[in-house]
């Protein structure tokens, strides 16, 4: 299994990020969504694992 890593920064203004490493696709906003509970999402982007796993999906529904 492959190791995961969750990093949140707070800055001294009381902003805060989320980098998630070794999560793939949705499961990676699954996350996210948990550790922010009721908080709002200012900026949000994707790595490209999340993309990988898209054209992945892809391609095996072309296949099917």
């Amino acid at each position: 299994m492959q190791e995961k890593l969750i990093t949140v920064e707070i800055d001294e203004a009381g902003n805060s990020t989320i980098d998630l490493e070794g999560f793939h696709g949705q499961g990676c906003g699954d996350v996210s969504k948990d550790f922010r509970g009721d908080d709002s999402v200012t900026t949000s982007t994707k790595k490209r694992e999340f993309y990988a796993v898209a054209a992945q999906s892809k391609q095996v529904q072309r296949q099917a």
